[in-house]
């Protein structure tokens, strides 16, 4: 039986790293259990799927994501000034501090503090590696056609 190859529908299990393009790791699985996915699931942006695609288990790569095909682009519409009072009084802002947000559809949106006063408090929406050029290293480990019942929602 030949080799399978990574492809739309297949479940690959594999160990990756996300650093900034300066070196630093973001994220990482080397240390912890491998992931598992589904190719074409739409849990893992284009930008880092496509790399993958047509390699085999076994294989080591490095890839330089733009932030176009991995967050996108820094958007300064997406930061928003927010009345202070729409925040709980106890609660101790700082510059950094992430907190979330319900979207128009109620579903969770993050957001960081950029800056704060006693009128208003300016938050950024943008995801925090948005505009940032990364590597993303992988390891696959195997790769196998996706159980029936993966496509269910």
């Amino acid at each position: 039986m030949s080799e399978q190859q990574i492809g739309p529908g297949k479940q690959v299990t594999l160990h990756f790293a996300l650093k900034l393009a300066e070196g630093a790791t973001v994220d990482s699985t080397f240390d912890k259990d491998p992931v598992r996915l589904i190719v074409g699931d739409g849990n893992l942006p284009a930008g880092f799927e496509e790399p993958l695609l047509g390699l085999s288990a076994g294989a080591k790569e490095i890839f330089d994501v733009d932030p176009e095909h991995a967050f996108g682009q820094h958007n300064p519409s997406n930061i928003q000034k927010l009345p202070r009072q729409q925040f709980a009084p106890e609660l101790e802002l700082e510059p950094g501090l992430m907190l979330s947000f319900a979207d128009k559809a109620n579903g969770e949106l993050p957001g960081v503090v950029v800056e704060f006063d006693d009128e208003q408090v300016t938050v950024d929406f943008n995801h925090p590696l948005a505009g940032r050029a990364l590597k993303f290293e992988v390891e696959i480990i195997a790769v196998e056609d996706a159980p029936e019942q993966a496509t269910e929602a």
